[in-house]
């Protein structure tokens, strides 16, 4: 009597297992579970709640020094007659502070423009040009992102002392050039170095020399990058009170040591304080918002290469 033979299944490995679907951690139903709508709102009710300081301020820089002194900014509602610009009209008729915000402006354009020019032939050479020792300056570069502003007050201060700079607006730029330098090599590099070879070669095959290379091929690929250095340094110049608190005199002083200058022994001094904080804030939202969309193009560059 014959048996018939079942013919063996291959190994259960080699099979796709359709049971069920995989079943998913808890860090991965709570990452899925943030771009609901609940937790949307969750943030914009944070970010509400963390501009309300700032709307006090600009709230009480349109009131007078006595409504300040007498009540809280939240009485506007309430008697919204004590709205008055006179605050901002008595600042403007300083001529300190429009010396001051002036010299911000001599010392936040070149410092910036200065920064953003240099790092980038430095990253350019650092990305794409041979030389001896590139590496290990690369290096040295690298290492100086460590070294805190503190660091330098010092010795920068005797430096200046001996060349009988101290004081001057060019003392406050050379130092915020030399500080800022490092970060933004080593950002411009980086960014650089992602740039297709192919494109340089045949561009060297045209006939392009170095400086070409950069102004044609790197510099307009590269202007997202570019566009966000010069956003971070010109903010941290222009905001900078540290810098200009030991290097600038009276006569060099920015915005930030202006309104540092202002302040009373036993009051804030609000009547000063609150309009020069929202004039100080104009120019940075002016070149924020003008170099938005290369900022959003520079934080999204390394996902879209």
């Amino acid at each position: 009597m014959s048996t018939a033979t079942i013919p063996e299944s291959g190994p259960t490995t080699d099979r796709p297992d359709y049971s069920g679907a995989p079943r998913r951690s808890v860090a991965s139903r709570i990452v899925a579970r943030l771009g609901g709508g609940v937790v949307q709102i969750l943030l914009l009710i944070v970010a509400v709640v963390w501009l309300v300081p700032t709307l006090g301020l600009f709230v009480a820089s349109l009131r007078s020094q006595q409504d300040d002194n007498s009540t809280g900014w939240w009485h506007i509602f309430s008697a919204p007659s004590q709205l008055t610009f006179k605050a901002y009209s008595d600042l403007l008729g300083k001529p300190d502070f429009v010396d001051s915000f002036w010299n911000t402006v001599l010392i936040a354009l070149p410092a910036t423009l200065l920064v953003v020019a240099i790092a980038s032939l430095a990253g350019y050479a650092f990305a794409w040009m041979e030389f001896p020792g590139r590496d290990w300056l690369f290096l040295i570069v690298v290492a100086l992102l460590v070294v805190p502003v503190q660091v330098g007050l010092i010795p920068v201060a005797k430096l200046y002392g001996w060349i009988h700079v101290f004081g001057s607006i060019p003392s406050v730029v050379a130092f915020h050039v030399a500080f800022g330098l490092p970060f933004a090599i080593f950002l411009l590099r980086n960014f650089f170095a992602g740039i297709p070879r192919d494109l340089l070669e045949a561009a060297r095959m045209d006939g392009g020399k170095e400086w070409t290379i950069f102004v044609k091929v790197i510099f307009p690929l590269g202007k997202p990058a570019i566009a966000s250095l010069a956003i971070f340094q010109f903010l941290w110049v222009w905001n900078d009170m540290l810098v200009s608190l030991v290097f600038a005199n009276t006569g060099s002083q920015p915005m930030t040591k202006f309104l540092q200058s202002q302040m009373r022994q036993f009051t804030g001094n609000i009547d000063i304080l609150a309009p020069g904080a929202f004039l100080s804030l104009i120019v940075p939202l002016v070149v924020f918002f003008a170099f938005q969309r290369y900022f959003v193009q520079g934080v999204l560059a390394g996902s879209v290469k």
